[in-house]
């Protein structure tokens, strides 16, 4: 039982990870992708200096395994990956965004960074160490946040995911960490505590400092 229940085209070439980490602008970055991808950054996809310091709160020592829940076109992990020892996976259900994510990792050179095309639900979450969550869920309850009509959209689905995850990291390990950056947290259970906070509350650290139900 969980602890509480949730209610309802250019392809410029970096040619080193100390580049990748400094050369970059955020609006330079998108520009690895084609115009109908990077234009969905500003609603979509995390600024670079976010992604850096969400990489670098969840990544405590080489090789923790992180992953990006909606991870579309790969622009966390591929930061993540270049700018800490952790590996990053992302998981996206959009086709068009995997193959440009994948695309992507192969044209900069990534190696610890992957994409998974599937559902959250399909994921083990024990296979990670930690996870990073950019709103991905938000879509099904606000329309105007709705990418493309590639995937089945629906309130209720919301609600599914949300849970789905919630419960997920009730199972996790004690110390395990989670970045959240914007969204409601719905997603984060009660046995986790926010620790760090940054860009006025906006992006937020948490960590399981107490064990969920199942634990005891």
């Amino acid at each position: 039982m969980p602890v509480h229940t949730y209610q309802p085209t250019q392809n410029p070439r970096i040619q080193s990870d100390n580049e990748f980490l400094h050369a970059f602008k955020d609006h330079e970055f998108d520009q690895i992708y084609p115009e109908d991808i990077s234009k969905l950054s500003p609603c979509h996809w995390s600024p670079v200096e976010v992604c850096q310091m969400a990489a670098q709160l969840l990544v405590l020592e080489p090789g923790t395994r992180v992953l990006d829940i909606g991870c579309g076109p790969g622009k966390f992990c591929a930061i993540g990956a270049t700018t800490t020892q952790g590996h990053f996976t992302g998981v996206e259900q959009r086709g068009r965004l995997v193959k440009a994510a994948r695309l992507m990792l192969h044209q900069q050179g990534i190696t610890s960074a992957e994409i998974v095309h599937g559902n959250i639900t399909e994921l083990q979450f024990d296979a990670f160490d930690a996870f990073y969550l950019f709103n991905p869920f938000e879509e099904n309850i606000l329309p105007i946040l709705q990418i493309d009509g590639d995937v089945e959209m629906e309130p209720q689905l919301y609600d599914d995911y949300t849970l789905h995850v919630q419960q997920q990291l009730e199972r996790m390990p004690m110390a395990t960490r989670v970045v959240t950056y914007f969204g409601s947290c719905a997603e984060i259970p009660e046995c986790y505590t926010c620790t760090r906070t940054a860009y006025e509350g906006m992006l937020k650290l948490w960590v399981k400092t107490r064990p969920s139900l199942e634990d005891e």
